[in-house]
């Protein structure tokens, strides 16, 4: 599935992807995406779409959102900064999304 939309902003992409039923908002903690009190297997999902922000002058301002989805359906959004801090395992999680991603898009 080739990426179709492009957003100005981090808050327009999520905006947007909720009203596409992107509604659960993940968090990324060794090797799991953490809403509320469940926790789901990053291999689990699959990237649906992945949207990248640079800021102009300031590292910081630097993101990437991610719309996932797994086979039961379940469907959300994670943000994520660059070269924020995180453990290997998630690190890793996110390298093996990607690649799935990337396979995909051939």
């Amino acid at each position: 599935m080739k990426q179709q939309f492009h957003y100005a902003t981090v808050t327009e992409a999520i905006e947007q992807l909720r009203e596409q039923g992107f509604t659960l908002d993940f968090n990324l903690k060794e090797n799991q995406f953490i809403v509320g009190d469940k926790a789901y297997t990053a291999n689990e999902f699959e990237i649906v779409d992945v949207y990248r922000y640079e800021g102009p002058s300031d590292p910081g301002d630097e993101a990437t959102v991610y719309a996932l989805l797994n086979k039961e359906g379940i469907k959300g959004i994670l943000v994520a900064g660059y070269g924020a801090s995180s453990d290997e395992a998630s690190e890793e999680a996110l390298k093996q999304l990607h690649y799935k991603y990337q396979q995909s898009q051939k």
